[in-house]
């Protein structure tokens, strides 16, 4: 029942984001969902109540027969030994967007706004933002990513129109 909750509050939350009189973020022109499938690591993100205190968070996608997108979010709570959390949200992508655009659904009906608006040539590096600039999260295929990558990822945002000091960095072991 808290599970359901917390998810319930965490769409409101979203939702309520997704009124906004900014400019919206670009999203990059095209996505190939196959290569994008799989695990991503969370370095650093603008994080949302429920990820505040993760440790170790990965976010791993997996396309469904229906074409949406089956999602797993787990981290732990508090330390790297914490206890661990798995939320399993579902993506929908957005038709006309390249797959740039989902809505990611955490309970029915409502569809928090994703947008895949960095995404390297090797699909090993990503940043997930949003048009509220409300959240944003860098992600690697990796659990650690070089400083001089980070720095980089971190001006992107900013470019995006974020404010970079809620920007935190995960913790992974």
């Amino acid at each position: 029942m808290i599970k359901v909750q917390s998810f319930t509050l965490l769409l409101l939350f979203l939702s309520i984001g997704s009124c906004t009189s900014l400019k919206p973020i670009t999203p990059v022109d095209y996505v190939d969902l196959e290569r994008f499938m799989g695990d991503w690591y969370v370095i650093a993100n603008i994080p949302t109540f429920l990820e505040k205190n993760a440790y170790n968070p990965i976010e791993s996608y997996e396309i469904n027969p229906d074409g949406t997108i089956a999602t797993t979010f787990s981290f732990n709570v508090g330390s790297y030994d914490g206890e661990q959390k798995v939320y399993h949200p579902k993506g929908f992508v957005t038709d006309g967007s390249g797959n740039a655009v989902w809505g990611m659904q955490f309970v029915w009906p409502i569809k928090a706004d994703y947008r895949v608006v960095y995404l390297n040539e090797d699909y090993d590096q990503v940043i997930i933002g949003r048009n509220r600039r409300d959240y944003a999260w860098i992600m690697a295929r990796t659990p650690q990513i070089s400083e001089e990558d980070y720095d980089k990822m971190v001006g992107l945002v900013e470019s995006f129109g974020y404010q970079i000091n809620r920007l935190q960095k995960a913790q992974h072991r």
